[in-house]
């Protein structure tokens, strides 16, 4: 065990390993690494560029989606640049302050991501037991509301982490053994009791998470008993599609996240480097497959998009007055 540092206050910096025991690997582990990373950026600015700039999809459903959208290479930007430095560059120094800064928007970030899928699920809810009163239950207006009270939860539950971490003493080794600066990695290089810290990221993961993730079964359960009810096979096979899509982009966005808060804390059996780089690709595939999802499962934003890899050529009418799809 390393000395403590408490006469010294905090590190000026840390030192972020990487992948232990792989270093000599890196370079080649940046190539899917930055792979993935570009096709996030192009995918989720795809989606931006189409929505906003078709009125035809400034409905409830695609302003969700663009919120995903913003918030998937929020995400990655806020690991995947310095992965890569350290992977090419060695760049592997991390200052005190832009540890928690980091550490602060991978968590608030996840969190709005968690508060977009709840809604999401609501959407599809609405959708489909309530259709007639759709447009009176969610409008872009409350979309807009539901979006700031999502970023004013995350900040309020995710603020305490680093100014609790900014109060502690840590050990004179500063190495910390993995790619970003993740809560329990820093954590662990305290040298004092963090039973407190311990306790709050573990009430933060259960309020944010578990609250979200009840909201959306419960929904599904409503959606199930709707759909049970549906006597037309159009109608059964609308619903079901709608909510494929949604389910698809859930268990995506969750099940990454869930294995990393678990085998944080319990899974001590697990090789480090298998942990790390799942860990790692939590920031890259589900903001990779979010817009690929959506793409290939929305008929309506799948026609918008192919209008502009057409370079926006018109539909061709012929001489039966029938338009052409191009």
């Amino acid at each position: 065990m390393t000395a403590c540092n408490a006469s010294q206050g905090h590190p000026s910096f840390f030192i972020l390993q990487g992948i232990p025991d792989m270093e000599d690997k890196h370079r080649w582990i940046s190539i899917p690494f930055s792979s993935m990373y570009f096709i996030t950026v192009l995918g989720n600015c795809t989606i931006l560029l189409t929505v906003s700039t078709e009125r035809s999809l400034h409905k409830p459903m695609f302003l969700l989606l663009c919120l995903l959208a913003l918030t998937d290479p929020g995400m990655s930007t806020t690991t995947i640049p310095k992965v890569l430095c350290i992977f090419w560059f060695r760049q592997s120094e991390i200052s005190y302050e832009g540890c928690l800064v980091q550490l602060f928007f991978i968590y608030s970030i996840s969190a709005m991501q968690s508060a977009i899928l709840m809604t999401m699920a609501f959407d599809c809810y609405v959708a489909i037991c309530k259709p007639l009163h759709y447009a009176t239950i969610l409008s872009n207006s409350r979309i807009g509301l539901i979006s700031l009270v999502s970023l004013v939860r995350a900040v309020l539950f995710i603020l305490p982490m680093p100014i609790l971490l900014q109060q502690m003493p840590y050990h004179a080794n500063h190495v910390i053994p993995t790619t970003y600066c993740e809560h329990m990695a820093v954590v662990k290089m305290v040298c004092v009791d963090t039973t407190v810290n311990r306790i709050y990221g573990l009430v933060v993961a259960l309020l944010v998470a578990g609250l979200d993730l009840s909201a959306i079964a419960s929904s599904y359960v409503l959606i199930i008993q709707a759909i049970m009810c549906l006597s037309s096979k159009e109608a059964h096979h609308k619903a079901v599609n709608t909510c494929t899509t949604h389910i698809c982009v859930m268990l995506i966005s969750y099940t990454p996240s869930l294995f990393s808060f678990l085998t944080h804390r319990f899974g001590r059996g697990i090789p480090a480097h298998v942990h790390i780089i799942l860990g790692s690709l939590y920031f890259l595939i589900p903001p990779m497959l979010n817009p690929i999802i959506y793409g290939v499962k929305t008929k309506e934003f799948r026609d918008k998009v192919t209008k502009y890899g057409c370079w926006k050529r018109e539909p061709t009418t012929t001489a039966r007055g029938q338009k052409l799809v191009w």
